[in-house]
């Protein structure tokens, strides 16, 4: 196996939690994920696995290693596509990453548009949580993360473009009369969700502690707000139909609306294919897009 093979090989046998979960994700064998991982720690001079019962765990030298490894395995595959990209960007290829709501209410007409334009450039993207996306931009395992504000902790990262976004807190009509912040059901976003942390540090500020109830995405949340189980914090854009038809209205809390806006972040330097996206979404400004220079 090639360095690249064996150090994929750690990762999945890090993420899957034994040998056969990462053979059957690499379409191996268990023993060649054996030989793969023996090579790779005498490679590195330290035992990186060891034996747990029947199966195989990290050691702590292993848990410190795979971390650059994934980096190793994304900046890789980033140099290809640079590499690539530098000769013909029009036919190479973009890794996208995306919060649930911008990966619901941003990505598909920018996608749309962009692929109609350059249909040879072939784009993956990832709908996660924002706890998920920063670490695949640090790992170099998306070339483009679009969701809020970054961590500041970040390097080597650029913001290009940023869009409007508007939250607010949205409830039935009939649960908006005689609306109380601190007696509403607040219906909260799955763990990791940058809205449910800006949700719980609002009910923080204000000094509450209301009922709560968490479900799994932002399409349950609304569903469950039109439904009248209670009250969320939400991006105006994406209730906007809801809105309009009645089914949800604004109600007051102090503190909102806030303006938490949609920024679109690369690797720098990127590579020749993310530049085209970043020129195309900055050039056709009814996708929503602007410079943050």
């Amino acid at each position: 196996m090639t360095t690249n093979a064996r150090l994929r090989a750690l990762v999945e046998l890090a993420e899957t939690g034994s040998v056969r979960g990462a053979a059957e994700r690499l379409v191996v064998t268990e023993s060649a994920i054996s030989s793969a991982l023996g090579s790779l720690s005498s490679e590195v001079g330290v035992p990186l696995v060891d034996r747990h019962g029947r199966g195989v765990r990290l050691t702590p030298a292993g848990q410190r290693y795979v971390d650059y490894a994934k980096r190793i395995l994304g900046l890789h595959q980033e140099a290809v596509q640079a590499a690539r990209g530098e000769v013909d960007p029009e036919n190479g290829s973009i890794r996208l990453a995306a919060v649930t709501t911008a990966g619901e209410l941003l990505l598909p007409a920018l996608l749309a548009s962009f692929t109609a334009k350059y249909p040879g450039v072939d784009c993956k993207l990832e709908v996660a949580s924002r706890s998920a996306i920063w670490p695949m931009l640090t790992n170099h395992e998306a070339d483009v993360v679009v969701a809020g504000r970054p961590p500041g902790d970040l390097d080597q990262v650029r913001i290009r473009a940023v869009s409007p976004n508007t939250l607010v807190v949205v409830a039935p009509p009939e649960t908006a009369q005689g609306f109380d912040p601190a007696h509403a059901i607040w219906l909260l976003r799955e763990s990791g969700s940058g809205t449910r942390a800006t949700t719980m540090a609002l009910l923080e500020e204000l000094e509450i502690n209301p009922p709560q109830m968490v479900l799994g995405s932002h399409g349950a949340v609304v569903a469950a707000a039109v439904a009248g189980l209670g009250v969320t914090l939400v991006s105006r854009q994406a209730v906007r139909r809801e809105l309009e038809s009645g089914a949800l209205v604004e109600v007051d809390v102090p503190g909102v609306p806030m303006d938490r806006p949609w920024h679109v972040v690369t690797q720098s330097p990127c590579t020749g294919s993310t530049e085209l996206l970043i020129s195309h979404l900055l050039a056709h400004r009814e996708l929503g897009w602007r410079s943050a220079g």
